[in-house]
C-alpha cells in the first residue's frame, strides 16, 4: 500500500511541477516548439516506415560497432593489467641478478 502511495505522489508531484513550469513564457514556447517537431517527426515516419526502419538499422549498427570497440578496448586494458601484475616479479628478479653480479667476489 505504501508503495502505491509513493508512486502516486511522484506522479502528482511531476504533474504539478510541469504545470508550474508552464508559467514561464520561455519554457512554454520551447515546450510547444518541441511538441510540434515531435508531432511532425511522428507523422513523417508514420507515412515513411521504410525510412524509419533504415534509420533504426543504422543506429543499431552504430551501437554494435561502438560496443565491439569498447569490448576490444576493455580486453586490451585487461591484458595490460595482467602485464603490470607480472612486472614486480620481473623487477625483483632483475634486482636479485644485479645484486649477485656486484656482490660476488672476482677471482683473478
Amino acid at each position: 500500500m505504501g508503495q502505491s502511495k509513493l508512486l502516486a505522489s511522484i506522479v502528482v508531484g511531476a504533474a504539478v511541477g510541469a504545470a508550474i513550469s508552464m508559467f514561464d513564457r520561455t519554457t512554454r514556447e520551447k515546450t510547444v516548439a518541441t511538441t510540434k517537431r515531435m508531432k511532425e517527426a511522428v507523422s513523417y515516419y508514420a507515412s515513411n516506415r521504410s525510412e524509419l526502419q533504415d534509420l533504426i538499422e543504422e543506429k543499431v549498427l552504430a551501437a554494435k560497432v561502438l560496443c565491439d570497440s569498447v569490448s576490444e578496448n576493455v580486453n586490451t586494458i585487461a591484458e595490460k593489467v595482467d602485464e603490470f601484475k607480472e612486472l614486480p616479479s620481473t623487477i625483483q628478479g632483475m634486482i636479485s641478478d644485479t645484486k649477485s653480479a656486484f656482490s660476488s667476489p672476482d677471482k683473478e
